[in-house]
């Protein structure tokens, strides 16, 4: 069980560098933020300045060059590989850009995904997918395959599968930015609403200044250095 007194994510002295000594690129330069329970923070920059590269380090899927990211409390880059993967499922949910969704299965099947791999007993994994579904809006839609759903609905589907878990942490790569206008502020809406509901530390990459706007807080990525401004959160 982890400390609640600990901040979810912490990042300490993050460096991200590529190629050789004498022709280094440092994509990242000595980040350090931390992010608590409850808090979504937006993560801002132009293409190309590192946010999904932070977004990876933070999540466990790409190793920082220099540096620490603590979730919960345990160095995540210090784990073993077998215990890392296991801690990553259940401890960071990851949605991206492109839902990523198995074609061949079903909504339900898509997200049982984590669950199953978990090795939890298929009916509970069933159970908890189902209420999950029920949860983003989707419950009519258990049986259908992503091909059947709108991309609206297909986000939704993976939210769902990036919480089935329990995780603490959500990481968002610009989860809205294949949506229209009106689909993009109903899906931002549901992970405000399960953010507050879920109590969850939510880090989202985003191009959106209408988006970023009603956030918590909102960090700014520029030449590998990150900054924050604060806000007054929404109304």
């Amino acid at each position: 069980m982890s400390d609640p007194s600990l901040p979810v994510l912490q990042a300490e002295g993050l460096y991200k560098w590529f190629g050789s000594e004498a022709r280094r690129v440092e994509v990242l330069k000595g980040v350090e933020f931390t992010l608590k329970r409850g808090e979504m923070a937006a993560l801002l920059g132009v293409s190309g300045s590192g946010k999904s590269t932070l977004l990876q380090i933070m999540g466990g899927l790409d190793r920082p060059s220099a540096g620490t990211v603590r979730i919960d409390g345990e160095d995540l880059h210090a784990m073993p590989a077998n215990r890392a993967a296991g801690f990553r499922n259940q401890r960071i949910g990851f949605v991206y850009q492109s839902h990523r969704l198995l074609p061949e299965f079903s909504a339900l099947e898509n997200v049982m995904m984590p669950l199953l791999i978990a090795r939890i007993a298929r009916a509970r994994a069933r159970e908890e997918a189902t209420i999950l579904l029920n949860e983003v809006g989707l419950g009519h839609r258990l049986d259908h395959r992503p091909g059947q759903m709108s991309g609206g609905e297909q986000q939704r589907v993976a939210i769902a599968r990036a919480l089935v878990t329990g995780p603490g942490l959500l990481l968002a790569d610009e989860p809205t930015g294949n949506l229209d206008r009106k689909t993009a502020l109903e899906v931002f809406r549901l992970l405000r609403e399960l953010n507050a509901r879920r109590g969850l530390a939510c880090l989202m990459v985003t191009h959106n200044p209408e988006l970023a706007v009603d956030l918590d807080r909102r960090l700014h990525l520029v030449e590998g250095v990150l900054t924050e401004e604060r806000t007054e959160g929404p109304a």
